[in-house]
């Protein structure tokens, strides 16, 4: 049997939009101002969000996807690295396994130079890659595996399926960078590096 989301905590977020005073959640280890009305810290909630985007709560997956996005719409994440969820009340912790959040399909405008990329999220929310929704991809220095990811908002990013990683790879193109040879992709007039290629590749 799933088990249902903390009440008080979803009750509060279906009931409430942004915080109707304006002010920012005071986040621990952030440098953000406290509310003018404050939020009450929660104890732990048992909430977490696993490799593959995943909600659980007390073990359990959450089923409701619209659920799901209500939380993922109030996700922050504080100058530690940390991420909570914020209400006009309160702030309840999050653990996090890598991303909170998984780039499931990929939609293509234009081509070479020009093209541009955007990225749907499994919680489904499109950005666009461009200058402030950066992609980049990390490589695991042992096995040489690339985890690609792409800047959602501020710090929150998602990491991108490895389906919607190698349609970007057919799109790439190589490029010399400060004579280097860079693999990687263009999206609205930025380019995006994905890896480096060895000489004569």
């Amino acid at each position: 049997m799933v088990k249902s989301p903390p009440d008080p905590l979803a009750a509060q977020l279906l009931a409430t939009s942004p915080d109707q005073d304006g002010g920012p959640a005071e986040l621990p280890g952030s440098a953000l101002p406290p509310s003018p009305r404050g939020r009450v810290l929660c104890g732990d909630v048992d909430m977490r969000i696993d490799r593959d985007g995943v909600w659980y709560y007390h073990g359990s997956p959450i089923s409701r996807k619209e659920l799901v996005c209500l939380f993922a719409s109030v996700l922050t994440r504080d100058a530690d690295g940390a991420y909570w969820l914020v209400t006009p009340a309160e702030i309840c912790r999050v653990d996090v396994e890598d991303a909170p959040f998984v780039a499931v399909e990929l939609f293509r405008c234009g081509c070479g130079r020009e093209q541009i990329l955007s990225l749907r999220t499994n919680v489904d929310e499109i950005v666009t890659i461009d200058d402030d929704h950066m992609l980049y991809v990390n490589t695991h220095p042992e096995t040489g595996e690339p985890s690609p990811y792409v800047v959602l908002r501020d710090t929150v990013e998602a990491r991108i399926s490895r389906s919607v990683y190698y349609e970007l790879v057919a799109h790439g193109v190589e490029e010399k960078v400060e004579d280097e040879h860079i693999f990687g992709v263009w999206s609205k007039e930025t380019f995006f590096p994905m890896g480096k290629l060895d000489d004569g590749t």
